[in-house]
């Protein structure tokens, strides 16, 4: 499974070094809006507490008054003073929820599509070392867990530590020898919390990556359902998520056995300090140093103190799980997108060769707009390989005409469909360039890039919505007109008609209530749909029987008439409507021509057509065709040099 936890996970000096706080801070962008707000909750917050700071003045002078006195007015006086302040603290405890409640809404949401729209532009190789599990765990229960930090621990941290500020400085103001008493504590539980907070982040961290893991799992299961009924792996595979559904389990009991520890020791010493302040507060009292009053004000402060004291340490751990929540987050968010790798590509690799010196290479050109597509001296070497191991393309040195189709074959590994995807910049080149009528695509912006280029690939990918949006989904601006046409061009409009509400049927998950064949199809009309100037066809024929192959290539060969392709293939009938044919051996470029000229002159080829073992191209000592060159730089041959 890839992009597990430890894939995912950030290098280590980055949990190491970056506190707890300075984490938390990075989430001030999406809370700045709502400051005004948030600050309005805090101040209500602390309001409320005051208020009940004051119910243990009040009762002190119930007791010391009116009580000790007789005065019956004066105790219905009393009363109602407590009357006010609990419902005053009532009502602004409701006040702070309904102030906070919409703006959090708000910001979880924004941070949720800033994540999205992030993932739609961070690169392949992103996508490729990341389980969706691990992505789809930081959109929502990452997420979860920010917002909740937001809503209560945020506003609380502040309000108990004012609180117990406050409370103490009431404490020592009827007693300093009782409030000293009760300061014993202090510093201890300010060890203890440090001690636990660290723990604690490390055990969140741990089990959120976990969670990814199992959502991974899950999603991959229901996803693979057909392979694992198919093939009875059910058992293998329930065995895999009891496995760390376990961790998962283990993870969260190691957070709960660390809550539990610091709940006691926050429990305990303060109670124990209470005690003691009991004790000798009694003694004060029975000596007459200290008034019943005052004493029972001392006690009201305390247990209104409790609370604050006693939940340090479900509020650090909250913000601790919120802090890796956080750090999770800003994993995606920190990563570059296409655009941003290529900036910083362009910068690394300085000014590439000018346009002209391409022309001397492969002489005159159509003009502007004419469709031709140059690989100029291409690399490229995936992110995660090996340093000493040969680039997955080398060299590549090839022109396609404008209006031409050019067949891209090789044998499995050889690096057809990474040539493809770098014309339409699903990664990027890490030498050489790609061309289209002079322009390097480098210098192309994203929405000019992919309205020149269309693409289907092999494994076609649809969406749970409808025909039509899925083929549609292949430019801007298209209309039921354009969906007709490219559903005819890929003969899919025989069986789409034949669908319960036509074009408008939703499709299911991934397309799987369709045919691997009419999934093709629909992947192909999506492709064709804008009419796009170059073509890239990554062998889109491969799922279609050989009836439907036959209409289906008979409608592409009118397409191909009108743009320039390059299409991978590995069926004689595929590579038949080319104009020619380049062959891809070891990374690099080893022929072009026609296919019967490469069928006569190039043993690899013609092993590769035949359908047996292909000769290697190391293995031959004179050039495989017609004007064709090995991936050593010469002259200038048919398309390679």
């Amino acid at each position: 499974m890839t992009g597990t936890a430890e894939a995912a996970a950030p290098p280590e000096s980055s949990s190491s070094q970056r506190s707890a706080v300075r984490t938390l801070l990075r989430l001030w962008p999406f809370v700045r809006p709502v400051r005004a707000r948030l600050l309005t909750t805090v101040l209500v917050a602390v309001l409320a507490a005051c208020t009940g700071l004051v119910i243990p003045l009040v009762l002190k002078w119930m007791v010391d008054g009116p009580v000790a006195e007789g005065d019956s007015a004066g105790i219905w006086l009393g009363g109602a003073y407590l009357l006010l302040l609990g419902v005053a603290e009532a009502g602004l405890s409701g006040l702070r929820r309904w102030l906070v409640a919409r703006p959090l809404a708000a910001v979880e949401a924004s941070m949720r599509d800033a994540l999205y729209r992030r993932v739609q532009r961070l690169p392949m190789s992103f996508h490729d070392s990341w389980s969706s599990g691990q992505l789809l765990s930081r959109g929502t229960t990452d997420l979860n867990l920010i917002r909740m930090f937001l809503t209560f621990p945020l506003t609380f941290l502040v309000v108990n530590g004012l609180t117990i500020l406050i409370g103490y400085v009431i404490l020592l103001g009827q007693s300093w020898t009782l409030g000293l008493v009760l300061l014993t504590p202090v510093p201890p539980l300010l060890v203890l919390c440090s001690v636990f907070e660290a723990r604690y982040r490390v055990a969140s961290r741990q089990a959120q990556d976990q969670l990814g893991d199992l959502t991974t799992l899950v999603e991959e299961s229901v996803l693979g359902i057909r392979i694992i009924k198919g093939f009875g792996r059910h058992r293998s595979q329930a065995r895999s998520f009891t496995a760390l559904a376990r961790r998962v389990r283990s993870s969260e009991l190691r957070k709960t056995r660390l809550m539990a520890a610091i709940w006691v020791v926050s429990s305990v010493l303060p109670e124990l300090a209470v005690g003691v302040a009991l004790v000798l507060g009694t003694m004060q009292v029975a000596d007459g140093a200290l008034s019943a009053g005052t004493m029972v004000a001392f006690l009201s402060t305390v247990l209104a103190l409790r609370w604050p004291t006693e939940s340090i340490g479900s509020l650090l751990a909250m913000s601790n799980e919120a802090a890796a929540a956080t750090e999770r987050y800003f994993e995606v968010m920190d990563r570059r997108t296409e655009r941003e790798e290529a900036e910083a590509g362009a910068a690394t690799q300085g000014v590439a060769r000018d346009a002209a010196d391409v022309v001397k290479t492969f002489g005159a050109r159509g003009g502007t707009g004419s469709g031709e597509l140059v690989f100029d001296g291409l690399e490229f070497r995936y992110p995660d390989a090996p340093q000493d191991a040969p680039a997955t393309l080398r060299g590549i040195d090839l022109r396609i005409r404008p209006g031409e189709t050019m067949a891209l074959v090789g044998a499995t590994g050889s690096g057809k469909t990474t040539l493809t995807a770098l014309v339409p910049r699903l990664y990027e080149p890490t030498g050489g360039r790609i061309l289209l009528d002079g322009q390097d695509t480098a210098s192309l912006t994203w929405e000019e890039l992919r309205t020149l280029v269309g693409v289907a690939f092999e494994e076609a990918t649809l969406f749970s919505t409808t025909v039509a949006e899925n083929v549609l989904m292949g430019g801007d601006g298209l209309t039921d007109t354009d969906l007709l046409r490219a559903l005819e061009v890929a003969q899919a409009h025989e069986f789409v008609s034949a669908l319960p509400h036509g074009p408008r049927t939703e499709v299911g998950e991934q397309g799987l209530s369709l045919s691997g064949g009419q999934r093709q199809r629909l992947a192909l009309a999506r492709a064709v749909a804008a009419r796009p100037r170059y073509l890239i066809l990554d062998d889109p024929l491969s799922a279609l029987d050989i009836r439907t192959e036959a209409m289906v290539e008979e409608a592409l060969r009118r397409v191909l008439a009108d743009t320039t392709a390059l299409v991978v293939a590995h069926r004689p009938s595929t590579v038949l409507l080319a104009d020619r044919v380049a062959l891809l051996s070891g990374g690099r470029i080893t022929a072009v021509g026609t296919h019967h000229e490469l069928l006569r002159d190039n043993a690899e080829y013609a092993a590769l057509m035949a359908g047996g073992p292909a000769e290697p191209a190391a293995a031959r000592t004179a050039p495989a065709g017609p004007g064709a060159r090995t991936g050593t730089r010469g002259e200038e041959g048919d398309g390679v040099r």
